[in-house]
């Protein structure tokens, strides 16, 4: 009894896999990876190529180092990243507590003026810095044109922006975590 085989012919190549693997010959150039001579006999076979096992042989050196190169600057930039992100987290866990204003017709006026509902005595905090306010739909805080900068959550206000009960807000270097006022119905 005979057994038939069946052969498939090799894939070709096709011009996607050609210009990815130009794109790759040309940025190891640039980073100096491969010397002008050997990028013009690589860039021959390449061009020339018809099967992608070709393409891969020409490529093999160049690849792998490129993917342990990106995982290893991925890794040092989380672990740099590692006391920042962990002095944050211990800040604010340790940060004072600012009530939300119920309804009324006059905002929360915060800064160093003697005037402001929220005085903050610190020079980081400019005298008319932000105002907090009670809406139908719930709170607003606007920044005044502070120098130092109104923050929402680690991102900078300018303008409005809504706020609701747990988000971290900054007033220059002065932070607070928003709480909701207690009401008879609940929180």
């Amino acid at each position: 009894m005979a057994t038939f085989e069946f052969r498939s012919p090799p894939p070709r190549l096709s011009d996607a896999d050609r210009d990815r693997a130009l794109g790759v010959l040309r940025e190891s150039a640039v980073q100096g990876r491969v010397s002008s001579h050997t990028f013009e006999r690589r860039v021959e076979v390449v061009l020339h190529a018809r099967h992608p096992d070709e393409v891969h042989a020409v490529l093999a050196d160049l690849g792998p180092h490129r993917r342990r190169r990106g995982v290893l600057l991925r890794a040092v930039a989380r672990l740099s990243a590692l006391p920042v992100r962990l002095r944050r987290a211990w800040r604010a866990g340790r940060l004072p507590e600012l009530l939300l204003p119920g309804p009324g017709p006059y905002p929360l006026s915060i800064g160093r003026a003697p005037g402001s509902v929220l005085r903050l005595g610190d020079h980081t905090v400019s005298r008319s810095h932000a105002q907090l306010r009670h809406t139908g739909s719930g709170w607003t805080l606007r920044d005044l044109g502070s120098f130092n900068g109104t923050w929402v959550n680690g991102r900078r206000v300018t303008g409005a922006v809504a706020v609701r009960p747990g988000d971290q807000v900054r007033f220059g270097q002065v932070g607070f975590r928003l709480t909701a006022p207690w009401t008879p119905d609940g929180p």
